[in-house]
């Protein structure tokens, strides 16, 4: 057999050989490319859970801290009606499961100084030369929020807590 003629065979059946091993990467390559987005995609979701599991807790905190500033504000308008405190905090937090809100008043010295009386039944005690009683309600508001999903390390309920103080007119 002339080398030209062989020359060819070897030249055909290296393209052969060639291509085969070209084929045989590129699968290769597809199924870890299959495995990575597999991998990618659990991560994006385990994430993507999570900002809303934590965005919902963060978005209920916020309501229930608004709820104790909308029970503080309708105190400072009827500074003893306890009941329409509480009854406005959980109107605000309607969206909020479980909310319990505790309404309550005071009076205290105009500087801070001596100590507050509860439902201001005598003046309050302590106070510096020359201070004004002033009137206050108080407005403490809490919920429970259950995590959607258990995450490790973590409690599966939290505490949702909310507090506003106002002065009141008389």
């Amino acid at each position: 057999m002339p080398d030209t003629l062989r020359n060819q065979r070897n030249e055909r059946g290296g393209w052969r050989r060639r291509l085969l091993r070209r084929l045989a990467w590129s699968v290769d390559e597809q199924g870890s490319s299959l495995v990575e987005l597999g991998v990618v995609l659990m991560t994006i979701l385990l994430m993507l859970i999570g900002v809303i599991d934590f965005g919902r807790a963060y978005y209920l905190s916020v309501e229930v801290s608004s709820a104790a500033y909308a029970g503080a504000l309708y105190g400072s308008q009827n500074n003893s009606d306890t009941a329409g405190m509480q009854s406005a905090a959980s109107t605000d937090a309607a969206d909020v499961s479980g909310l319990s809100a505790v309404a309550t008043y005071g009076c205290e010295c105009s500087d801070g100084s001596g100590t507050s009386s509860a439902k201001c039944t005598s003046a309050p005690t302590g106070c510096n030369s020359g201070t004004n009683t002033v009137n206050y309600v108080k407005v403490t508001t809490s919920a429970t929020y259950t995590l959607l999903f258990p995450w490790p390390n973590l409690p599966r309920t939290i505490a949702l807590q909310g507090s506003a103080q106002l002065h009141a007119g008389e």
